[in-house]
C-alpha cells in the first residue's frame, strides 16, 4: 500500500470522525443555547508599523479586515489580513493611484454593494480636497475607478478627512474645513450620490473648548458610531503635532443633520494621551465590528513619546471598546505597547492557509496528529483544520504558528541549527524555537525563518509530491522557501 494512499484513507476516516464530532457538538449548542465564539489569536500594539500607518480606517468582510492609511505618497495601499495579528505581516497592494502629490486619510466604505474610498490630495501645490474613487464590484481590493473631486466647500475650498454618515435614510458627507473665523472645523454636506455633493457643507462644530485647542484650534478626522437608533460623531480635536491630540464626540438630537443645533458636543474628550502607558496623542480613528458582530473596536493612531507629531512616526493601534449603562461609547485609556490583547471575537473562524511557491502544496498536520512530536508534511490544499494555521505574534517581529487541528505549534525539533534541520509540532511554549519571522518577497509571498536555527523553511528536495517533507535549510530565497499566506 503506498504511503499517498495510507495517507488519503487516514484522512478520511479523519475527516469521517471530525463530522461526527462537530454534529455532536452543534447537538450539544442547541440543547444549551448560543456558544460563545472564542476570541482570535492574541497580539500586542502597533498592529501597524511606520511608515504607512496613521490616520487609519480599518474594516471586516467577508472573513477579512481591509486597512488604508496615510502613505506620504500619491498612492493609496491596502492591506489585507484574516487576523488583527496578521496585519502586521500583510503585504500592501496599491490599489488607487491618485495623481496627486500627497495622499492622507483615506476612508474606505461600502454603500450600496460598492466600495469606495475618500481621500484628501495635493495638487499642484493646490488646497487639499476630498477625492473619491469607485470599486467595479464587491472586492474591497477593487478595481477601482476615479470618479473625480467632491465639491464640497465654496471655490474650489480646502476639504479633507471625509467620512459618509447614513441617516434618516439619507446620505451626507462630514469633513474638516476651514470656517470664516479661521478656526478648523467639522463640516457636514448632503450628498445626490456617494461621489457627488449636492450643496457646499455647513458647520456643526468649531474647535470651542479648552482642549480643542492645544496646539492649534482643530476639529477633524470624524467618523461616524451608530448603535440603538443613536448616532455619535466622533472626531480628533487639538494639533496633531502635540501629544495632546485626542478624542471628542457630538451626538446627532434630531432634526436637519446640515444644522449645528441638531448636534450637542460633550465636554470632556473620550480618548487622549495616557503617559503611563507610553501613548501620546491618540486620534484619528475608525471604529469597525468583530468577525461575529457581538464587539466593537476601535483604530487609530498613536505615538510613543511627547516629541512625535505628525510625521511617520506614528503607528496603527487597535482596543476593543465598551458601551456606557447610558448608551454612550466608553473608548477607556489607550493601552501600552506591551500589553497583550486577545484577538477580537469570532477571528479564530478565520485562519490561513500556508502553501509552497514551487510544490503548490500545503503545509499540513500529517495524519492528523493531535500529539506533541506530530509530524508536519506538504499535501494537496483543501479546506481541512490541518492545513489551518493561526499566526500568533511574539516579540520582535516574529511569530508562532499554532494548528488549527492539533493545536500545536510549528517547531525546530531538538533545537537544530543545521541545514537539513526537520520540523515538527509542539506545545506552544513561545520559545525561540516556535518563533518565526516572515518575510515578503513579493506577490503575497514569504519565507519563514526560525529564531532559533536562522534557517528558512524548506520544501525539501523541491518535492512536489503529497506527503513530500518539509524541513529547515540555509536560506536561499529560492521557490521552495516561498510561502503564499492566504
Amino acid at each position: 500500500m503506498s504511503d499517498t494512499y495510507r495517507h488519503g484513507m487516514v484522512r478520511r476516516a479523519c475527516a469521517v470522525f471530525v463530522a461526527a464530532i462537530v454534529t455532536l457538538a452543534l447537538s450539544a449548542a442547541v440543547g444549551t443555547g448560543r456558544a460563545e465564539a472564542a476570541p482570535g489569536p492574541s497580539f500586542t500594539n502597533p498592529v501597524v508599523p511606520t511608515p504607512n500607518s496613521a490616520d487609519p480606517t480599518l474594516v471586516h468582510h467577508g472573513g477579512y479586515y481591509y486597512y488604508v492609511a496615510t502613505t506620504w505618497s500619491s498612492q493609496v495601499v491596502m492591506r489585507r489580513s484574516r487576523t488583527i495579528a496578521g496585519l502586521r505581516s500583510a503585504p500592501e497592494q496599491v490599489v488607487v493611484n491618485t495623481g496627486g502629490d500627497t495622499m492622507w486619510a483615506p476612508h474606505l466604505e461600502l454603500i450600496d454593494n460598492r466600495w469606495y474610498l475618500y481621500y484628501s490630495v495635493e495638487q499642484s501645490g493646490g488646497p487639499r480636497r476630498t477625492h473619491v474613487a469607485q470599486s467595479a464590484g464587491t472586492d474591497p481590493l477593487g478595481p477601482y475607478t476615479g470618479r473625480g473631486i467632491i465639491n464640497l466647500m465654496p471655490d474650489n475650498g480646502w476639504a479633507i478627512d471625509a467620512a459618509p454618515l447614513k441617516l434618516n435614510g439619507a446620505l451626507y458627507m462630514t469633513f474638516s474645513a476651514f470656517g470664516p473665523d479661521g478656526l478648523q472645523s467639522l463640516y457636514v454636506a448632503p450628498m445626490s450620490n456617494p461621489w457627488t455633493a449636492s450643496a457646499f457643507g455647513t458647520r456643526i462644530s468649531a474647535p470651542t473648548l479648552p482642549w480643542e485647542r492645544q496646539g492649534g484650534n482643530v476639529n477633524e478626522g470624524s467618523f461616524a458610531l451608530q448603535r440603538d437608533g443613536r448616532t455619535f460623531l466622533t472626531y480628533s480635536a487639538s494639533h496633531c503635532n502635540t501629544p495632546d491630540y485626542k478624542l471628542g464626540m457630538l451626538e446627532y438630537r434630531g432634526g436637519n443633520p446640515l444644522s449645528a443645533g441638531s448636534w450637542s458636543k460633550f465636554s470632556n474628550p473620550i480618548f487622549q494621551r495616557d503617559d503611563a502607558a507610553g501613548v501620546y496623542g491618540p486620534g484619528h480613528h475608525s471604529f469597525f465590528t468583530s468577525p461575529d458582530g457581538t464587539e466593537t473596536w476601535i483604530a487609530y493612531h498613536a505615538n510613543s513619546s511627547p516629541s512625535q507629531g505628525c510625521g511617520t512616526t506614528r503607528t496603527t493601534r487597535v482596543q476593543k471598546i465598551s458601551w456606557n449603562a447610558d448608551g454612550t461609547p466608553n473608548l477607556g485609556v489607550p493601552v501600552s505597547t506591551s500589553t497583550v490583547l486577545p484577538g477580537p471575537s469570532g477571528e479564530n473562524a478565520s485562519t490561513v492557509e500556508i502553501r509552497n511557491r514551487h510544490s503548490d502544496l500545503c503545509l499540513d498536520d500529517y495524519n492528523w496528529v493531535t500529539t506533541p512530536g506530530a509530524e508536519v508534511r506538504q499535501w494537496t490544499c483543501g479546506d481541512a483544520a490541518v492545513q489551518d494555521w493561526y499566526l500568533i505574534p511574539a516579540a520582535d517581529g516574529y511569530y508562532t504558528l499554532s494548528n488549527r487541528h492539533s493545536g500545536l505549534c510549528l517547531d525546530d525539533r531538538d533545537w537544530a541549527t543545521e541545514p537539513g534541520s526537520p520540523v515538527q509540532q509542539w506545545t506552544c511554549n513561545g520559545l525561540a524555537v516556535q518563533q518565526w519571522r516572515m518575510t515578503s518577497v513579493g506577490d503575497g509571498y514569504y519565507t519563514l525563518t526560525n529564531r532559533h536555527s536562522g534557517l528558512c523553511l524548506d520544501d525539501y528536495n523541491w518535492g512536489t509530491e503529497p506527503g513530500s517533507e518539509v524541513r529547515q535549510w540555509t536560506c536561499l530565497n529560492n521557490n521552495a522557501q516561498h510561502w503564499r499566506i492566504a
